[in-house]
């Protein structure tokens, strides 16, 4: 089978689909029952911790994250063999860096390939496209699916639980309870991601992308906000006032990307409004656009976009744009996810000093955070011959290697004295090759990847502060109660009826439409199904304690 080209990869990448496809897809009509309300729940996979290098600066039970102020000196091994068998194994997933080198002239493609002892075919689809894409991929032949799916959590896919369902591998009996053993990495992935990666219909469909507790969080440029009088513990008022000093000319204290709401994640969790859901005590699901707190943090966001310290472009400009301005100066703060923290520091070396922001409080209550989902989307199989099933897994357990281990370090910097040489600290430094040839230009670590940790590449005192902030800041994570769980109107409309509000927040804090039009959109949403999708996930959460 040959191999994919350049032209290939960029044509996958503009595939488009008609709108509404999935609803009269191949899937089926969306009557397959994915809830795990009155099923056997099978077993989560039975966790393992890796054995490894022992970090500098300790995880708590909390979701504070393990951190590694230096490389470590000795790797361990966790792979024992070559996984493959020479064969081509098709793989597809999101990407937010820029199209790779073709796999003939891309030395860290060859290098992964030889490791893991099988040929890739790789479709690669941007961020932007991928709604798009995964819309054609998933009403196309069956028969035609790659091997390997990534399912980026990053959007809502409609009838995407049923998709999984009909047309991935159950690998329930690979990887259930025990089972997983075989595959040492895998097991090594902590319980609380597969949890929020959740079962369909009472099974375990796929791997999760485990990521730390912290989501969505806003970056600063920490030279520009203390200049304008940034302090620990300060409000909203201190947080507007701040803002605004330091917006001038054509400087603006407050970056947002298009689609981001102004950054609504950020400031809603400040003001402790639930992400999406809150479950009560009693088990009843409530939803955050409802709540009041949820309208106060739209109506402080107006006046910060009021008050002009907002970029004039924040409803349209890409988030890679904006990672630019951030980068030279011109905005100077950004929402984007923890995980992100990697390249904000090395990055802006020589230019800003990158920083986390501690939430401002409200009304004397200390500011919350949002708690992301513990599961950056998932990895599914196509369904094939057990052989084939456990060729796909042990390939997804090399890709699985936990810091600290050989292959972490080839799937992470490529081969030493081609993609990095070793800093005075022995940890991997890029070389000009390994800037253009890396996992995030071929994004490998969206398929499989071990457990996250605090390690930032000659800079200790970076991941001191990160670890220093996760302590002040994880105990007032807002978590969405929905995660893991099935809601079949969800599957079927949540897409249309979040758009229908993010659109309303969205025109209120441009000041296209006045506050007062949010409770008739809630209204409206709620009638179309947000009160549906409540009984479907108190449902589902009531099977799954």
């Amino acid at each position: 089978m040959p191999r994919m080209s350049r032209r290939t990869l960029l044509g996958s990448m503009a595939a488009v689909a008609v709108p509404g496809v999935l609803t009269a897809c191949s899937t089926g009509s969306g009557d397959s029952d994915v809830s795990n309300a009155g099923k056997k729940l099978a077993p989560w996979p039975s966790y393992r911790p890796a054995t490894g290098p022992k970090p500098d600066l300790a995880p708590t039970d909390a979701g504070v994250q393990a951190g590694y102020t230096a490389y470590p000196a000795e790797l361990v091994k966790s792979v024992a063999r070559t996984p493959g068998d020479g064969s081509t194994v098709k793989v597809m997933s999101v990407s937010f860096g820029t199209p790779p080198k073709p796999a003939s002239a891309n030395r860290f493609w060859a290098a992964v390939e030889k490791a893991l002892g099988v040929k890739i075919e790789y479709t690669i689809i941007s961020q932007a496209d991928y709604q798009k894409k995964m819309a054609t991929v998933m009403a196309g032949d069956p028969d035609s699916l790659p091997d390997i799916i990534n399912m980026f959590s990053g959007f809502v896919l409609p009838r995407e639980a049923e998709f999984v369902q009909r047309r991935a591998e159950d690998l329930t009996p690979f990887l259930s309870g025990a089972a997983v053993a075989d595959y040492p990495n895998l097991a090594g992935i902590p319980t609380h991601a597969w949890r929020d990666m959740g079962r369909i219909g009472g099974r375990v469909y796929g791997i999760p992308l485990e990521r730390p507790l912290p989501g969505s969080t806003l970056w600063l440029n920490q030279g520009m906000f203390t200049d304008a009088g940034m302090t620990e513990g300060w409000t909203s008022q201190d947080f507007a006032a701040v803002a605004k000093k330091a917006t001038s000319g054509r400087t603006y204290a407050l970056g947002a990307a298009q689609g981001s709401l102004f950054g609504n994640a950020v400031h809603s969790a400040a003001h402790h409004a639930p992400q999406e859901w809150a479950v009560t005590k009693s088990g009843a699901f409530q939803p955050g656009w409802a709540d009041e707190r949820f309208k106060a943090a739209i109506a402080f966001q107006a006046g910060l976009r009021k008050g002009g310290a907002y970029h004039p472009d924040a409803t349209s400009i890409s988030q890679i744009d904006l990672t630019t301005l951030f980068y030279n100066g011109t905005v100077g703060s950004m929402q984007d996810g923890f995980g992100a923290y990697l390249p904000k520091y090395r990055e802006t070396q020589g230019k800003l000093t990158p920083a986390a922001a501690l939430p401002y409080s409200v009304d004397g209550t200390p500011g919350g955070i949002v708690a992301a989902r513990r599961s950056f989307g998932y990895t599914v199989l196509k369904k094939a011959k057990k052989e084939r099933v456990e060729l796909l897994l042990r390939i997804l357990d090399y890709l699985a290697a936990p810091f600290g281990s050989k292959e972490w370090e080839l799937v992470h910097y490529g081969v030493e004295g081609t993609h990095f040489t070793r800093g005075k600290d022995g940890s991997p430094q890029p070389t000009k090759l390994g800037e253009v040839e890396n996992n995030t230009n071929l994004p490998l670590k969206y398929l499989a990847e071990g457990p996250q940790v605090l390690f930032v590449p000659g800079m200790p005192d970076a991941v001191r502060a990160l670890h220093a902030w996760q302590q002040r800041t994880v105990p007032h994570a807002v978590r969405n109660a929905s995660y893991g769980l099935q809601s079949r109107t969800k599957n079927a409309q949540g897409t249309t009826l979040k758009a229908m509000l993010d659109d309303t927040v969205t025109g209120i804090v441009a000041g296209r439409i006045p506050l007062s039009e949010w409770d008739a959109a809630v209204k409206k949403w709620r009638s179309r199904g947000g009160d549906r999708m409540a009984e479907e996930f108190a449902k589902d959460y009531a099977a799954n304690t």
